[in-house]
C-alpha cells in the first residue's frame, strides 16, 4: 500500500552523504594513523614516534578539509557528542554518526591488517606507562584541550575562516607527540575500537570511550561560557567596555 511516503534514502539525501563522509573520514584516519603505526614497528622504527604523530595530524587536517562542508568533519563520537551537548548537531543524527564512525574505524584496522599485518596490536591503545588511571587523565587532557581548539576555530565566528583544518590538525598532531607514550593519545573513541577489536585487545578500553566523551563534554561546557563572548559587541569602542 502507498502510503505517499519517500524511502528514507530518498528523504534524507543529506543525512546519507553525511554518513558516507563521516566513513570515509574516520576509515582514512584509522587506516593512515594506526597504518604508521604498524609500519613503524614492522620496519624497526623507521616511521618514528614523531612520523606517527604527524600522520595522525596531518591526516585529520586534510580529511577536514574534505569533508566538513559534507558533515562537518567529526570522525570521533567525543567530538559528535560535544557538538550535541553545544546544541549544534541535532540529538537524533548522533546515533548514526557514532555507528558509522565505529564500523568505518572497524574496516580501517581490516584494511590495516590485510595490508601490513598485526604488529603493535594494529596500533591498539592501551596505557602504555603507568597505570590506567594515568592514561585516563591524560586522554581526558587531551581531548579536552582538542574539543577547545576545535570549538574556538570551528564554531567562533569571530575565527578566521578556513584556518580550523590546520588548528585542530596540528593540535593532534602536537597531542599524540607527547600523550602517545603513555596513553596512546586515542582521543577518540572510535579510533581506539576499531584496532582493539580486529585485534581483540580490550585492556582497560573503558578508558579510552569514558574520559574522550568527559573531557569533550566539559570543553564544550566551558565553551558555551567562553563563547559567549562573541556575541558581545565587536564595535572596538563598544568592546572596551567589557574589558
Amino acid at each position: 500500500m502507498n502510503t505517499g511516503r519517500l524511502p528514507f534514502w530518498k528523504e534524507n539525501p543529506h543525512f546519507l552523504k553525511a554518513l558516507l563522509a563521516e566513513a570515509i573520514g574516520t576509515f582514512c584516519l584509522v587506516y593512515a594513523g594506526t597504518g604508521a603505526v604498524v609500519v613503524d614497528a614492522i620496519s624497526g622504527g623507521a616511521v618514528t614516534h614523531l612520523g606517527v604523530s604527524f600522520v595522525f595530524g596531518a591526516v585529520v587536517g586534510a580529511l577536514i578539509y574534505a569533508f566538513a562542508p559534507i558533515s562537518g568533519a567529526h570522525f570521533n563520537p567525543a567530538v559528535t557528542l560535544c557538538l550535541w551537548s553545544l546544541g549544534k548537531f541535532p540529538a537524533r543524527r548522533v546515533p548514526g554518526f557514532v555507528l558509522v564512525q565505529l564500523i568505518a574505524a572497524s574496516i580501517g584496522s581490516v584494511a590495516v591488517r590485510a595490508c601490513f599485518g598485526s604488529a603493535a596490536r594494529l596500533g591498539a591503545t592501551v596505557p602504555l606507562a603507568g597505570n590506567w588511571a594515568q592514561s585516563f587523565a591524560v586522554e581526558l587532557m587531551l581531548t579536552f584541550m582538542l574539543l577547545i581548539v576545535i570549538c574556538g576555530s570551528a564554531l567562533n565566528p569571530a575565527a578566521l575562516r578556513g584556518f580550523a583544518g590546520i588548528a585542530i590538525g596540528l593540535t593532534v598532531g602536537l597531542e599524540a607527540a607527547f600523550g602517545g607514550p603513555v596513553s596512546g593519545a586515542s582521543m577518540n573513541p572510535a579510533r581506539s575500537f576499531g584496532p582493539a577489536l580486529v585485534s581483540w585487545t580490550w585492556e582497560a578500553h573503558w578508558v579510552y570511550w569514558l574520559a574522550p566523551i568527559l573531557g569533550a563534554l566539559i570543553a564544550g561546557q566551558v565553551w558555551r561560557w567562553l563563547g559567549s563572548a562573541t556575541d558581545e559587541p565587536r564595535n572596538k569602542q563598544e568592546r572596551e567596555k567589557y574589558l
